[in-house]
């Protein structure tokens, strides 16, 4: 089953006294969940104050960071628009990224989200579009870049775990059958995470675990580090 560790989000240390943060802690970490069975990361590049960029000198350190004790890694990052002022700063600080993530994931759900989609492929990164609701998949379905996905991302807002999976498995059912053919990926926030990752083996999808979507283990437990969300899903999708 193909995992996605997304290590960090916006979550903060007063959340969880591991979540990396610092260029060196992001690129630690990437080598960690990496080596207990992540096949790639997505990380937010983190500002001093806690806050989430997406400047060109700030994802350029990460990267750096990154690629320096994590040779060969396959990394990603957000264009979300929480991280700039709006569509058209977004647009200027991924045209002006001059150190390139592997790929970079692109939600639907925001304004301007096909232009940036664009900006990625042309710009020779890997796209990965997601949804959050059934809303967001006419305008993922009408655009030009929707056939250069590495895969969907499929993020449903409901808390409860039940309408969380039912959502998930009505939007995939819509785009596929539009005829997308790229893998589907199913990740879900606090409550959700592992009913999602369940869902996702069970119809043969990819999935995602770390902290920026939650910080438990499926016992309830507070996991130590992303390293052992990780080494879970890979032990749970093992025994299934």
């Amino acid at each position: 089953m193909f995992l996605k560790a997304a290590v960090n989000g916006g979550r903060s240390r007063t959340e969880h006294p591991t979540v990396p943060v610092t260029a060196e802690q992001i690129a630690a970490d990437t080598a960690a969940v990496l080596a207990a069975g992540a096949d790639v990361v997505h990380f937010h590049v983190r500002t001093p104050d806690g806050g989430q960029s997406i400047h060109p000198e700030a994802l350029a350190e990460v990267l750096r960071a990154i690629r320096a004790t994590a040779p060969g890694a396959v990394v990603g990052t957000t264009t979300g628009l929480w991280t700039c002022s709006g569509p058209e700063e977004r647009y200027a600080l991924v045209k002006a990224w001059d150190v390139l993530p592997d790929f970079a994931s692109v939600a639907f759900c925001e304004e301007g989200a096909a232009d940036t989609a664009r900006l990625v492929v042309e710009r020779g990164m890997v796209l990965e579009s997601a949804v959050w609701t059934m809303d967001d998949v006419p305008a993922l379905l009408a655009s030009p870049t929707l056939h250069d996905n590495v895969r969907i991302l499929i993020e449903p807002v409901e808390e409860d775990p039940v309408e969380a999976v039912t959502a998930a498995r009505a939007m995939a059912g819509r785009i596929l059958a539009a005829g997308v053919t790229c893998p589907i990926l199913y990740h879900g926030e606090g409550p959700t995470v592992w009913p999602l990752v369940h869902a996702a083996a069970e119809d043969g999808h990819q999935t995602r675990i770390g902290f920026e979507d939650g910080t438990d283990l499926p016992d309830g437990t507070t996991a130590r580090d992303n390293a052992t969300l990780v080494r879970a899903v890979r032990e749970l999708t093992t025994d299934n």
